[in-house]
């Protein structure tokens, strides 16, 4: 797989976070990968380990997104955008495998794919302002 697609991966399972308790994660991560005949050992790996690692540090993610979105609570942020902006903080603040420009982008492709036209500018916004 490629990252796109193992990011795409990644954002489907945190999107399910929106409707599913933390414990249950676990669960619905085999649920999602097993549904997936693309998905070989290493992307299993790589993508359980990524998630579990945002996961492990939502709290902190989501205080850097209520910092930076002014004046927006996270109850008022969409799903899809919300685990757009997750993903993407995570891997601008605690992935250094991931460059920042990388991260806006292919979350702001995320949001073409996943939300509707506004969603796109406030991501891109909310990545801005976490970037400086």
């Amino acid at each position: 797989m490629t990252r796109r697609q193992l990011r795409e991966n990644i954002f489907k399972i945190l999107f399910k976070l929106e409707f599913n308790s933390v414990e249950e994660m676990p669960e619905q991560l085999e649920f999602s990968l097993e549904d997936n005949p693309e998905i070989d050992e290493k992307d299993v790996n790589y993508i359980t380990d990524k998630t579990n690692k945002i996961i492990s540090l939502i709290a902190d993610i989501d205080d850097i997104i209520c910092n930076v979105s002014s004046g927006w609570k996270l109850d008022r942020i969409g799903k899809a955008e919300l685990a757009i902006l997750r993903l993407a903080i995570y891997e601008m603040k605690y992935d250094a495998d991931v460059p920042y420009k990388v991260a806006i982008n292919e979350a702001v492709e995320l949001s073409k794919i996943y939300c509707n036209e506004e969603a796109k500018s406030f991501i891109n916004g909310v990545l801005a302002k976490v970037e400086e």
